[in-house]
């Protein structure tokens, strides 16, 4: 399960799962959340910005969006900002938060028309008012749509997302809405901010890190994980499918036998 996978692949032998019998609708995850790691070291092998690695990384994000919307994914979540990402360099956390109104400006028309749905899955606390203003066009704009939900985790940390969800439920314990005695699995998780979506059955993490980085960490608990060395700019719709087909040879027995 925590095999680190070197799926790196020449472009020109990609061969979707349609054309290899290996897309197995009644196998295909409902729900996959993808760690983007490695635009920065991308960048500095190439001996440019950071920044450059992340405007690349948003061309990978287009590609695997419509891959996965193509493969009929219900739900594609990306972790596009943690928490802790604050902590990087002033140049570098402003050019991040630019990358959502980027993205947006450019692809909405086109997810509007795919029937995808954007959603937001963080803390609105500390988002410049021009990252939001966009996140929060794209979700009205598309909330009536009902095809894949493209889920992005900004300004995303479990274990804060955790800490207040308990916070939420004592505040219902004190207003007689909840007993303590009612409180479940399934009640935590409706108090967490993912609330309404299923559970990540498939985690891609690339760059080679072997980690979770403080995301979903109640939510990943059955998810098959699949690592890859390969950077998120180099990332493809080839090595998608490959996770997609490893995740499908696997069997999920959930405790069981």
């Amino acid at each position: 399960m925590f095999k680190n996978i070197n799926t790196r692949k020449n472009q020109s032998e990609f061969r979707p799962l349609e054309e290899q019998n290996g897309a197995e609708p009644e196998k295909m995850p409902k729900h996959v959340a993808i760690i983007m790691d490695g635009n920065g070291r991308w960048a500095k092998k190439r001996g440019l910005p950071r920044i450059a690695g992340h405007r690349e990384g948003m061309n990978v994000v287009r590609k695997i969006v419509k891959r996965a919307n193509k493969l009929g994914i219900n739900i594609l979540t990306l972790y596009a900002f943690s928490t802790e990402n604050w902590k990087r360099p002033k140049t570098e956390v402003d050019f991040l938060m630019k990358l959502p109104e980027l993205y947006l400006n450019k692809e909405l028309p086109v997810l509007y028309k795919e029937n995808v749905t954007i959603r937001l899955t963080g803390s609105k606390e500390n988002l410049p008012k021009h990252t939001l203003r966009a996140v929060e066009r794209a979700v009205d704009k598309t909330r009536n749509n009902n095809g894949l939900i493209l889920n992005f985790a900004l300004n995303y940390g479990s274990r804060a997302e955790i800490i207040q969800a308990v916070k939420n439920m004592y505040h219902s314990i004190e207003n007689d809405s909840l007993s303590i005695d009612d409180i479940t699995e399934e009640t935590l998780t409706n108090y967490l901010m993912t609330t309404g979506l299923q559970d990540p059955d498939l985690l891609i993490r690339t760059s080679g890190e072997i980690r979770l980085s403080n995301f979903m960490l109640w939510q990943l608990a059955y998810a098959e994980f699949w690592f890859t060395d390969v950077l998120w700019p180099d990332f493809t719709e080839a090595h998608f499918d490959e996770a997609i087909k490893v995740y499908q040879r696997r069997a999920r027995r959930y405790g069981g036998v």
